[in-house]
């Protein structure tokens, strides 16, 4: 990697620094296609030219190979990059001002040998708003960063960098970068809780693809085998799309199953067949616009017909639409999804409980996630609680209130450390684990109830709040901030507020009545 001379500050943070400054008057939601871009193509062009270097020598399993010919590539799973895209050819060419025209046609040139490729590099370095010199200074800036000879390396140093970027850019566009990238420390969270040693992982609004970075990531972070696991995806917004792809194959994870439609995945479902061992996701919160009265009798609607003004409980219906019979999920919700009664969610959510899915419900912090300051919450499912895997729990649920965990990284935005992550999901493993069994490496001791942070609670008890699945409600923590849901209380002020109006109208036209009658009379 490059030279790091200040010690304090790691050189992701020193590339940020320096591709920002190139950015001048150009969007950070347009620039970040030209930085990550860049990225991609310098890693597929190490990986390249590694291989390339070992088929020239000739030695051993390479006696004859020939370095031009695109199957030695295809055989190693190594994207083939033509002489006029390889990183040494455009870094000779940074200085001159053709560079975005060349930048452009490389793109062009490697999805043309790639299909799998294919409408997914950006094309956008010839655009005017990006000068010449601006961009032969980050193709420079990228191509300093040291990589040694191993693909392994590359992989890992220039995934990481994507990895960081992404989230700087996300930062960078606020609400609008909120929309591809979920904050680090909830997928973290979300992947440390679920454990997706082995199976199927599907996550059907994918965004950048981070669920799937980072289960990968576990498994290898645990002795396990990365070739265990399949991942499965589906996202509606194309631009989004080819971030995930870019993402995935710098970290060499087969995206093959990883699909786009731009009607999404309630009205065109790339998956219907899919039956995955893991679901982790996180969908638009609240979001009004799923096209829901066009499927009032679709079948996934198995516990109640969800409103056609909220999809949250389209989600979770869709999530477990698509779990195997033992299979998991863990995703965000807004936290109004925990108590809302509106158009029959009260009903669904009973059914939910009822039918013993519901394992887990965490309550986050406040200012965690980039685009939006609704309150959120992890919700964990569980098709069959009582499979030997675990401890039979089917008749309860452990309610968690992380509130008041995590730490500010600037003036609106929090994120879990790493000892928070620790603890929430050192709790729920602690929990679904016998209680004579040795317990998760974080956690020290057996399960036990912890007040105003989290409680092990019978679906009885749950019954007699009426459903409600607040965590405050069974910690021991106060009701009233718990329970409040903005949008429930905006919605049922309004139409107290309509109703005052209507009854104002009615009187103002008894008097006006009332006077007519008087000045008749007169």
């Amino acid at each position: 990697m490059a030279k790091n001379n200040n010690k304090e500050e790691p050189i992701e943070k020193q590339l940020w620094k320096a591709a920002d400054k190139l950015r001048k008057n150009i969007d950070a939601a347009e620039y970040k296609h030209i930085v990550l871009g860049l990225i991609f193509l310098k890693y597929i062009s190490d990986s390249f030219e590694e291989h390339y270097e070992k088929l020239k020598k000739g030695e051993g399993d390479y006696a004859g190979a020939d370095p031009e010919d695109r199957d030695e590539y295809k055989a190693e799973n190594i994207f083939f990059v033509p002489p006029s895209s390889r990183w040494s050819y455009l870094l000779k060419r940074a200085k001159l001002p053709e560079i975005g025209k060349d930048v452009d046609a490389a793109m062009d040139a490697i999805e043309r040998d790639n299909p799998s490729l294919k409408d997914v590099l950006p094309k956008v370095f010839a655009r005017g708003n990006l000068d010449p010199t601006s961009l032969g200074g980050l193709i420079d800036l990228i191509g300093n960063i040291a990589l040694g000879d191993a693909k392994a390396r590359s992989a890992d140093v220039l995934g990481h960098v994507f990895e960081y970027f992404l989230g700087e850019f996300a930062l960078a566009e606020g609400k609008k970068g909120g929309q591809f990238y979920t904050p680090r420390s909830v997928v973290e969270l979300l992947v440390d809780m679920l454990e997706p040693y082995k199976g199927r992982v599907f996550d059907p609004c994918c965004g950048s693809g981070g669920m799937f970075v980072h289960s990968e990531k576990f498994v290898k972070q645990h002795q396990g085998n990365v070739n265990d696991i399949s991942i499965y995806g589906q996202e509606s917004n194309q631009t989004t799309w080819r971030l995930c792809k870019m993402n995935l194959a710098i970290r060499g994870i087969d995206s093959s199953q990883v699909k786009w439609n731009n009607e999404g995945s309630f009205l065109n479902n790339s998956h219907k067949d899919l039956k995955a061992d893991f679901v982790i996701a996180n969908p638009p919160f609240n979001d009004s616009d799923w096209s829901g009265e066009l499927l009032r009798k679709d079948g996934r609607w198995q516990y109640g017909v969800p409103p056609a003004g909220n999809a949250n409980y389209a989600w979770i219906q869709h999530f477990i639409y698509h779990l195997s019979p033992s299979g998991q999920a863990g995703f965000v919700l807004a936290k109004g999804s925990l108590t809302s009664k509106t158009s029959g969610e009260g009903d669904i959510r009973k059914a939910l409980v009822e039918a013993r899915l519901i394992d887990c419900i965490v309550n986050l912090p406040a200012k965690l996630f980039l685009n939006t300051q609704i309150p959120a919450s992890l919700w964990f499912l569980s098709r069959n609680k009582e499979n030997g895997k675990f401890r039979n729990r089917k008749d309860e649920i452990l309610f968690i209130d992380a509130r008041n965990m995590g730490h500010l990284i600037n003036r609106r935005t929090r994120e879990l450390a790493k000892e928070d992550i620790e603890k929430i999901a050192g709790t729920y493993h602690n929990w679904r684990k016998p209680s004579s069994q040795t317990l998760h490496p974080e956690g020290e001791g057996s399960y036990e109830d912890v007040k105003g942070f989290c409680c092990s609670v019978t679906i009885d008890k749950v019954r007699e709040l009426d459903f409600v699945l607040t965590p405050g409600r069974y910690v021991g923590l106060p009701d009233d901030e718990d329970d409040f849901d903005f949008n429930e209380r905006f919605t049922k002020l309004k139409a107290e507020f309509e109703e005052q109006l209507k009854e104002e109208e009615r009187l103002n036209a008894l008097i006006i009545e009332n006077l007519k009658k008087v000045i008749a009379d007169e």
